[in-house]
């Protein structure tokens, strides 16, 4: 028999419970079956490991423990019980992968080989790439090329395959041939991936080819580089050779393998099940800091926020993606809400990397978040200030601070920056409504907002917040036949939106459904969050226009009455 793959482990453990249940300790199994849906892998693997005391030989169970432990990061606790479900003749891709990662960690290269040839491996394209760089191991680069060569051979797997075959060359020494390789000059180039770049990059400086290998970093990735490109790009202006780093042995090439299908299957797969391959990675090349990243980035879009921060705090502070690390680890700690240790973690950023304008702009973006505003303008202020140039990838710096200026109240700095944003991507959609709808709360320049927000609906058709800054204006204008229609699409696309409906109240009052007005506005308070106040709607405005209607209030606000425009 062959056990299911992990990436329907949380069905599977729903469907092997008589089995469990027959266990003496039923309470164990119960928390790790939790556990593994709420992909708390950590108690999971607790949890498995007590019920596995108790029934030794249960193979759902047995499964479920090596799972857990590869999700955690804790593949040495995962082999033992992977051997045990080997032992009994049981077929388990998760055993294989641990029992697979083991022996090349070890360097037992013809036990990984034994394994592959009696159908004990991963996966059909991960043996063939594993077989090749086992070959590698084994000191036989014939036998290794012809592998890598047998992969490309099969339809769709070419370039994947040739990408590891020039790793490999150039892992030995063999530059010229790798070069060949990413370059193209037998066949097409490689399809250009960050890492693919870094290493052909590195290949070219061992060449000596140094300004070829800056013009491929410039191409690739313009002028605004993170660290790691900067860093690689500043050896190379010095014109001595820039060590090759990618791969070095036959145990980096196979977390090479895992970590690129890992990330072919982002996406594709469950990321529980993404995850081991991003674990495995891990585990046989602990300086491969993009799987350290991948796998962070995937406990924290499960939800497993803890298990996040503790990853991406792993990365050393002296490399080069540590950056990218600590933003990833603030940004987990805000979505598990502890919103002052994100700040921190930032402004410790801010302190050690001031020359960086993400690491200022993710301060920023946090305050405003935070609805801090003047953290945020004097964030994104100095984020501005580190550009050498202003440039187009700049547009949502100044956005960002014209909304936090729009937010205080200063309304001159907060147009200008607008303004600037659209100077920088003049069509983005999100900028044009911001812009338009602001003006029309202010009920100035109406007709050119009228315009804007034109423009936005055109690009984003289907935005709900867009098409009823529309409706919007035209209600301003007096335009209320052709408001209604607009807000009515714009509550289809957001039924339970506070604003929307409390606008389509309004714009059904002015053209006399008062009934149907009065019951959107009672719609309205019942999606309002009291407890979280918001100063895009105001509850007791809306329960004083249930009490009097929409014209008194007006009236009592000293606002212009309700009057159908005239187009004529």
């Amino acid at each position: 028999m062959r056990l299911l793959t992990a990436g329907a482990l949380a069905a599977f453990v729903q469907a092997i419970a008589p089995t469990a249940h027959a266990s003496e300790d039923v309470g164990a199994y119960l928390a790790a079956r939790q556990a593994i849906v709420e992909h708390d892998f950590g108690v999971a693997a607790q949890y498995f490991t007590q019920a596995l005391i108790k029934d030794t030989s249960n193979p759902a169970i047995m499964e479920s423990a090596v799972f857990s432990f590869i999700a955690l990061g804790d593949i040495e606790s995962a082999v033992p019980v992977a051997k045990r479900i080997d032992e009994e003749g049981l077929r388990s891709q998760v055993a294989f992968i641990a029992l697979i990662a083991d022996a090349v960690k070890d360097d037992r290269f013809d036990e990984v080989i034994e394994r592959i040839e009696s159908d004990r491996g991963v996966s059909a394209l991960a043996d063939g790439l594993i077989s090749a760089w086992v070959e590698m191991g084994r000191g036989d680069m014939g036998a290794a090329l012809e592998k890598f060569d047998g992969v490309a051979g099969q339809r769709g797997l070419k370039s994947f395959a040739n990408y590891h075959k020039a790793l490999a060359l150039a892992a030995v020494g063999d530059f010229e041939s790798a070069e060949t390789i990413f370059s193209g000059g037998d066949d097409e180039p490689l399809q250009r991936t960050r890492r693919g770049t870094i290493a052909w990059a590195e290949v070219l400086s061992q060449l000596e080819r140094n300004d070829e290998a800056i013009a491929l970093i410039d191409d690739a990735f313009g002028s605004n580089l993170d660290p790691q490109i900067a860093q690689l790009r500043a050896g190379l202006e010095t014109g001595l050779p820039v060590p090759f780093t990618l791969v070095s042995d036959a145990a980096d090439g196979v977390a090479e393998v895992f970590y690129s299908l890992g990330q072919i299957l982002l996406g594709e797969a469950g990321r529980d099940y993404t995850l081991l391959y991003a674990r495995t990675a891990q585990y046989l090349n602990e300086d491969h800091v993009d799987s350290v990243l991948m796998a962070a980035e995937l406990l924290e879009n499960l939800g497993r926020f803890e298990l996040a921060t503790q990853v991406y705090k792993s990365v050393p502070r002296d490399h080069p993606s540590f950056t990218a690390a600590e933003m990833g680890r603030a940004e987990a700690l805000r979505r598990a809400e502890k919103t002052d240790a994100a700040i921190e973690v930032l402004e410790q950023l801010r302190v050690s990397h001031p020359e960086l304008p993400l690491v200022h702009i993710s301060a920023g973006d946090l305050y405003r978040q935070d609805e801090r505003y003047k953290e945020a303008i004097e964030a994104y202020d100095q984020a501005i200030s580190r550009y050498e140039a202003t440039g187009t990838e700049q547009w949502f710096v100044f956005y960002a601070r014209a909304i936090s200026h729009e937010r205080l109240g200063v309304w001159e700095k907060a147009e200008a920056d607008f303004r600037k944003a659209l100077d920088l991507n003049p069509e983005h959609p999100q900028v044009l409504n911001y812009l338009g709808y602001s003006l029309v709360e202010k009920q100035i320049k109406l007709d050119e907002a009228l315009d804007m927000i034109e423009r936005a609906v055109e690009r984003q058709p289907d935005s709900g917040y867009i098409v009823d800054s529309l409706g919007w204006v035209l209600y301003r204008l007096g335009k209320y036949d052709e408001a209604i229609v607009h807000m009515e699409r714009a509550a289809e696309l957001m039924p339970v939106d506070p604003v929307v409906n409390d606008h389509l109240g309004d714009v059904l009052w002015a053209v006399g459904r008062h009934t149907e007005a009065e019951f959107q506005w009672r719609r309205a308070l019942s999606f309002v969050d009291e407890d979280k106040p918001s100063p895009d709607i105001d509850p007791d405005r809306i329960r004083r226009k249930l009490e009097v209607g929409l014209d008194v209030v007006l009236e009592e606000e000293g606002a212009p009455p309700l009057e159908v425009a005239d187009d004529g």
